[in-house]
């Protein structure tokens, strides 16, 4: 029993002696006598008793003249009056015994007392346990961190892929962790924060937790928006709470997961209502100020909205070391991928290689989806064991969307739809832009798509030249010019095409310099630097740059994308019996393979070349 229980259980005794005593003490303050029934009847006949109190059980009553030393009152148990007739004619003395019920009374006593004890024993330890895990109104302030111990981690950099240069960075955090009076022989000190950024879904949380998994320390784990409420300072009693608990176990680590929740820039709000949130993060700037890292306290983070950031949280001195966790390449591809193809049942024709060609831009959560979705299609269909059609399947079905043969489109509508893949397919062979044409297809997918080509690159690029942007552009404008040439007439199909002309084209001339008449003069800054994402229309806008600039930007914009239109539309002249054949083909068997389309394609770059 806990010790605050037993400080419980003396106090119901002590009440309950007091209880008792003070029963005892009122009736014997009383002086009343006790006497036989027949004595009580013989002071009535001599008139010795002044006056009666009846009760169902007993007679009292007050004498009129007591002797000296006599108690004024005198009571006796009643008995049946048929009875005492007749002990009155056997002139015996006689009273009536009462039963002893002292028991009962004691067990009325204490029987309520009993119970609400136990209700107390067997209810409080639940509400203790409540308000430990953050539940009830007292522990609104306390951290909802999960603390994971040593053995409930149990992820290792052997299970994080793809990312070694990540890795190498953190190996020093569990370095230190694990012994830190030796990695700090030199003076050198941990940094007090490291900053994960990196876009979702590339394994910043299991890379936090792989450092744990290393060291072998406690790890609390908590989201960013956890400490927001809608009470002003709660936020604030959190984070206190939380570095609290951390040293008085550490060594260990603090990840907070979405720092963006907690740490967006201060001010950055046109209107007020805002305090709480001030108020945690001048509470964590606070933390950050106020621990030493050399007690073997160290505090991850991670965030995928770094540029929102408050200066003074990514300062020296709080987060020092901002590690960027990118996409993988194709070798991180592979090695991710080797990761996740050990926990389903491959088929021998299945390469790791082959699938991280095909996967670029994928990031480690992804590629684990997509081995989850090989498995499914396998599944199925009943196989057993996963084959690589599998996974082409699955890649269409994440980039592209699912297959849609239920939607039924008319023979014109199908028509344009081949002929406007068959000439982005065609456009891209022509101009060896560095991409495969894996696959062309007139099955509709997804949402709004009613046919696909899918290219893949033949390796990851990380700058294109004014060239290769111009390829894009006449690839993407592919379709539209087939459509022209054959029915002397553009379709809807081509509006998501243009949009990426356009994008490309208007960076082309206001953001890479890359147009003679404009010149190297930049008029859209770059939204997100960090991540490469782009911008949206209200976040990098025109607002400085003159009229006349504008003017010039847009004939700049239109002359590029008539140029790339034009250029794609005299490639499909050249091979356009051969663009025929292959659309024909197409809407005959709806799907056709890369090996299918070169056998086209080199018999009409042939007939090219003799005609030039």
């Amino acid at each position: 029993m806990p010790p605050r229980s037993r400080f419980h259980i003396r106090y119901w005794i002590v009440a309950l002696v007091v209880l008792l005593l003070l029963q005892l003490f009122l009736s014997a303050s009383r002086q009343i006598r006790v006497v036989p029934y027949s004595e009580f009847r013989q002071l009535l006949e001599q008139k010795r008793i002044s006056e009666v109190a009846v009760s169902p059980k007993v007679f009292e009553g007050r004498l009129a003249q007591p002797k000296d030393g006599e108690p004024a009152r005198v009571s006796t148990l009643r008995v049946d009056a048929d009875a005492a007739h007749w002990l009155d004619q056997a002139n015996v003395r006689y009273y009536a015994v009462q039963q002893d019920d002292f028991l009962w009374q004691l067990i009325g006593w204490v029987a309520p007392a009993a119970i609400m004890l136990l209700l107390w024993l067997v209810i409080a330890p639940r509400i203790a346990q409540r308000q430990s895990l953050g539940g009830g109104l007292m522990a609104i302030g306390k951290s909802k961190a999960k603390v994971y111990v040593e053995t409930d981690t149990k992820v290792t950099f052997a299970d994080v892929a793809g990312v070694d240069e990540v890795k190498a960075e953190l190996q020093e955090v569990v370095s230190f962790l694990k012994d830190p009076k030796r990695y700090g022989r030199l003076g050198a000190r941990l940094p007090k924060g490291i900053l994960l950024v990196g876009p979702p879904g590339t394994g910043k949380t299991l890379l936090a937790r792989a450092v744990a998994g290393e060291a072998g320390v406690r790890f609390f784990s908590i989201n960013g928006s956890e400490f927001v409420e809608m009470f002003v300072g709660v936020g604030a009693a959190r984070v206190r709470d939380l570095f609290e608990q951390a040293r008085a176990q550490s060594p260990a680590i603090i990840f907070i997961d979405e720092l963006d929740a907690l740490g967006r820039a201060r001010g950055a709000y046109p209107f007020g209502g805002h305090d709480e949130k001030e108020q945690t993060l001048n509470q964590l700037l606070s933390e950050l100020d106020g621990f030493d890292p050399s007690g073997g306290l160290v505090l991850l983070a991670a965030t995928n909205r770094p540029e929102i950031l408050d200066p003074a949280l990514l300062r020296a001195g709080r987060f020092d070391r901002q590690v960027l966790v990118d996409r993988p390449d194709k070798v991180g591809r592979v090695q991710i991928l080797n990761v996740h193809l050990r926990k389903v049942q491959i088929d021998t024709s299945v390469k790791a290689e082959q699938i991280a060609a095909l996967t670029p831009g994928f990031s480690g959560a992804d590629l684990a989806n997509l081995v989850n979705e090989a498995a499914l299609l396998a599944t199925r269909r009943g196989a057993g064991a996963v084959v690589q059609e599998d996974f082409i399947q699955a890649i269409e079905r994440i980039v592209a969307g699912l297959e849609k043969k239920n939607r039924l489109l008319n023979q014109a509508e199908r028509s344009y739809v081949a002929y406007h893949e068959i000439g982005h397919a065609f456009v891209s062979l022509a101009l060896a832009s560095g991409e495969h044409v894996q696959k062309v297809s007139i099955i509709p997918r997804g949402i709004g798509s009613l046919g696909y080509t899918i290219r893949r690159p033949t390796e990851d690029r990380y700058l294109m030249s004014r060239t290769e942007l111009e390829n894009k552009m006449a690839v993407l404008l592919g379709g539209r010019a087939a459509e022209e040439l054959a029915f002397k007439d553009v379709s809807t199909g081509a509006a998501d095409d243009l949009v990426k002309v356009t994008d490309i084209a208007r960076a082309m001339v206001a953001r890479y310099g890359m147009v003679e008449d404009i010149g190297p003069v930049v008029f859209k800054e770059e939204a997100h630097p960090v991540l490469d994402q782009h911008a949206g229309p209200s976040e990098a806008s025109f607002d400085h740059v003159s009229e006349q600039s504008l003017q010039s930007i847009d004939r700049a914009v239109s002359t590029l994308m008539k140029n790339a239109h034009s250029r794609a539309a005299e490639l499909l002249k050249q091979r356009w019996p051969a663009v025929e054949a292959a659309a024909h083909r197409l809407l005959e068997q709806e799907t056709m393979s890369e090996a299918e389309l070169q056998a086209l394609f080199a018999g009409s770059s042939e007939k090219a070349v003799v005609s030039g």
